[in-house]
């Protein structure tokens, strides 16, 4: 992804620890961005902390050392982004290595895998 605009919502699941960090300078929680770094927090860890335990909980909080009120954003934050992505309002894109020929095909099966890896959220309260 480009450093210098932040990932696309849509590319969450296969957000890069690098992409992360321009998302929490978005939704201004930058100051965690070196910690999540180091802690290796990426897409697909973000998308998994929706089934987290209390305690997987609890060690995020203070292996990142994040105040109570900023886990809060975070997580409405990622809410957002699913339900956004659950609902179709992002707009699919062609990969920059996928042939143009292909951008039809593409389209299809990028929205067909999307609603299958949030389906999850029907279920969440």
């Amino acid at each position: 992804m480009s450093k210098e605009r932040p990932p696309e919502p849509l590319d969450f699941f296969i957000w890069t620890v690098e992409d992360v960090g321009l998302w929490l300078e978005e939704i201004n929680l930058g100051s965690y961005r070196q910690i999540f770094k180091e802690n290796g927090v990426n897409g697909e860890y973000l998308e998994g902390m929706s089934m987290f335990t209390t305690e997987q909980i609890l060690r995020f909080i203070r292996r990142c050392h994040m105040k109570w009120g900023d886990f809060i954003t975070l997580c409405k934050e990622l809410r957002r982004i699913k339900v956004a992505c659950l609902k179709g309002e992002q707009k699919v894109r062609r990969p920059w290595w996928a042939p143009s020929c292909l951008s039809v095909v593409f389209v299809k099966v990028a929205k067909r895998n999307r609603q299958s890896r949030v389906v999850s959220l029907k279920l969440e309260p």
